[in-house]
């Protein structure tokens, strides 16, 4: 189980990266479209540099819904390979079952 505070910390980012994903999106098609002028991307790039770091969606860590542990996550469950090994010798996830050969 992973510390409550680090939970809490990435789940304000996620809510910071919500907020701003506008904002963002809109600065960074100014500076990528090759027809703005060099003030307009300075400009752009500077707005950018203002907003919070943690606005940026890179900044978000995946992690297990169950546990909150951040490693060993697999996006398609949205668990952690520990949770879903556990889960999945319950029978509680539906068409996995543990191989055998």
């Amino acid at each position: 189980m992973a510390k409550i505070s680090k939970i809490v910390k990435n789940e304000k980012r996620k809510k910071t990266v919500n907020q701003y994903s506008a904002k963002r999106t809109e600065l960074k098609k100014i500076i990528n479209d090759p027809k703005s002028s060099i003030e307009q991307v300075d400009e752009a790039v500077m707005k950018l540099q203002k907003l919070p770091r943690n606005a940026s969606p890179v900044r978000v860590r995946n992690r297990c819904s169950q546990t909150g542990r951040p490693r060993g996550f697999l996006r398609k469950f949205g668990i952690s390979r520990v949770t879903l090994r556990e889960l999945a010798l319950q029978g509680q996830i539906p068409g996995v079952v543990k191989s055998s050969w």
